[in-house]
């Protein structure tokens, strides 16, 4: 149950499954965290969490809710591959920028984002890259474009009145995941392996990131200096992307990947969908576009050594020991 602690807390999407868990996480530490979300969630009415619904669009409702609040985790945004750009940047970016100015009209000491290492990606190989990389000149999907505009907009806030952290967390995944996991356990029977299965990838298990979540929020208190940084997060050990999608099926009690096709193709056949789907005006998600195909076909882990130092970061749930778990869930959850 939430305690009767001052230190309030505001975590938009609190709902979902991040920032549920970075919710139970802070009540554990007897903080009061308040949800902010379009939805209402039983599984927070049994926690005795406050519950406020809203859209990030509408500049009232978010300000209302950062009344007397100290923290805000600002976890919500639209995510996924295929959509109109307008419904990205309607929640990613100007979304972010209610939240920020309603943390600056009501004091609010510290804002910790939420972004994605995706902000970066390029198309290419990433291996070992730190925060220093650069925003590539495009985008070939909407979700990245509106996070990295989100982002650098929450970078500048830190020398205009509020402290804000940046984090970048790589593939969450865990019990109560209602995105990769589904996803991959729903597509088991049509995936094919892109490229020769070599490309490494950066992962973290939910509760190692909302453990950097928090750790991000308390260090700020403590060293405000570090108002304006941006952190990878992660497992800090890379794995095989291929290896991984074939562990989460043998979770869900599902057959190993079979087949496999060239990245060129890949990236082909995600073009022609993506030019398929725009004429007809679909709104469905395509089988295949350029952006998944480069996220499958090459490797994208990164040097976590600045969160490390900086946040005292690092993860206490290992791969294996979540995989253990994320096994259990998915039995008793999600196979059928």
């Amino acid at each position: 149950m939430v305690s009767n602690s001052n230190h309030k807390v505001l975590v938009t999407g609190g709902g979902g499954f991040l920032g549920s868990a970075i919710v139970r996480l802070l009540i554990r530490k007897a903080d009061h965290p308040i949800s902010f979300s379009r939805s209402h969630y039983p599984a927070l009415n049994k926690l005795g969490v406050e519950q406020i619904q809203g859209d990030l669009c509408n500049e009232k409702a978010i300000l209302k809710a950062c009344e007397g609040v100290q923290t805000v985790y600002h976890v919500a945004a639209k995510p996924g591959i295929w959509g109109r750009y307008e419904m990205f940047y309607k929640t990613n970016v100007v979304g972010t920028r209610n939240v920020v100015n309603a943390c600056k009209i009501n004091g609010v000491k510290r804002l910790i984002y939420t972004s994605s290492p995706s902000v970066v990606f390029n198309g290419k190989d990433m291996k070992g890259v730190d925060e220093s990389a650069p925003y590539p000149a495009n985008y070939n999907t909407h979700y990245p474009k509106t996070k990295a505009i989100a982002e650098q907009f929450v970078v500048k806030q830190a020398n205009n009145g509020l402290a804000v952290i940046v984090l970048r967390p790589h593939l969450i995944w865990g019990p109560g995941d209602n995105h990769l996991v589904p996803r991959i356990l729903e597509k088991a029977h049509r995936l094919k392996q892109i490229g020769d299965g070599s490309n490494l990838v950066d992962t973290i298990y939910i509760d190692n990131a909302a453990q950097a979540h928090v750790l991000a929020a308390e260090k700020l208190a403590k060293h405000p200096e570090l108002s304006g940084r941006i952190y990878f997060i992660s497992q800090d050990e890379p794995v095989f992307l291929w290896q991984m999608v074939n562990a989460i099926l043998k979770a869900g009690g599902k057959p190993p990947v079979k087949g496999r096709i060239c990245p060129c193709l890949a990236k082909k056949i995600g073009f022609c969908c993506e030019i398929l789907y725009k004429l007809l005006r679909l709104k469905s998600e395509p089988p295949m576009t350029r952006f998944v195909a480069e996220e499958l076909a090459t490797s994208h882990w990164f040097d976590i050594s600045a969160a490390k130092r900086d946040l005292g970061y690092t993860p206490t749930v290992s791969t294996a020991q979540g995989l253990e778990r994320l096994t259990k869930w998915v039995q008793d959850n999600l196979k059928s």
